[in-house]
């Protein structure tokens, strides 16, 4: 059986790469466990995020999850593989029977259980709409991508598993110091957040000057992090959802 150290020295045995993803993704074990390895070397620059490595930013993404104690993200750390540093992250089977994020025909949204995103046309110019399941496993992430900064939370990048619960995946593009929230969560804008989320979010910031700062710290810039407590502070005395502002557009493309 695999064990600890085996995670962090075990040899990563490629099985094949995912496709198309727009970075270097590769599918693995390490002894028995199956992971998912993104090597440094394998990331396409980008202007918007010049500062250090999208590993970091998916390491970092995990620490705050661990913080906030919601089990967003899977287990995440930083580590050697065959291509060199890169992001490790633990691999989940998902039940292809759930949809957590959804387009559908517009004339089809469901009365309850559901929130309405926005509308538009498909490739044949029937009007549809993309919705997300309102559930509390998916507001804690849409909390999560607001003190993140998420600027890529597509459908494919929720995870629906057996059970319920909800991860989220591919929090590369985060951190950023400048506002670059876009998500497909839109659902709960204006409304407040509840007694849990608002706990999540102190304990995130009380935990950004102690541990959680220090590792922070070696993972991304203090312009970063300055603008990660400061996101906090603000959903703190908002107290409710985001509306989407800035010329940026609020969902990313594809949606999926």
């Amino acid at each position: 059986m695999t064990v600890e150290a085996d995670l962090a020295d075990g040899d990563i045995e490629l099985e094949g790469r995912v496709m198309p993803a727009s970075n270097a993704t590769f599918v693995g074990t390490i002894g028995d466990v199956r992971v998912v390895y993104k090597p440094v070397a394998g990331e396409q620059p980008l202007w918007d995020f010049p500062d250090g490595n999208l590993a970091r930013r998916e390491a970092a993404a995990y620490l705050v999850s661990e913080a906030f104690g919601w089990d967003v993200v899977p287990r995440t750390w930083l580590r050697d593989g065959p291509m060199g540093v890169g992001m490790v992250q633990l691999w989940q089977d998902v039940d292809p029977a759930q949809d957590a994020v959804d387009l559908v025909a517009s004339s089809a949204v469901p009365d309850e259980g559901w929130r309405h995103v926005f509308d538009g046309y498909d490739g044949q110019d029937r009007p549809v709409s993309l919705i997300h399941e309102d559930s509390p496993e998916l507001r804690r992430m849409a909390v999560f991508d607001v003190v993140t900064n998420n600027a890529d939370r597509k459908g494919g990048h929720v995870l629906e598993m057996v059970g319920g619960h909800r991860y989220g995946i591919d929090h590369g593009l985060t951190f950023h110091a400048e506002h670059k929230l876009r998500t497909v969560l839109w659902g709960w804008v204006g409304e407040n957040l509840d007694a849990d989320e608002l706990a999540g979010v102190e304990r995130v910031r009380v935990a950004l000057t102690g541990d959680l700062g220090a590792s922070l710290g070696e993972l991304l810039t203090a312009v970063e992090l300055g603008a990660f407590a400061a996101r906090c502070d603000r959903l703190l005395d908002a107290c409710r959802f985001p509306r989407p502002r800035g010329e940026m557009p609020a969902i990313p493309w594809p949606p999926f």
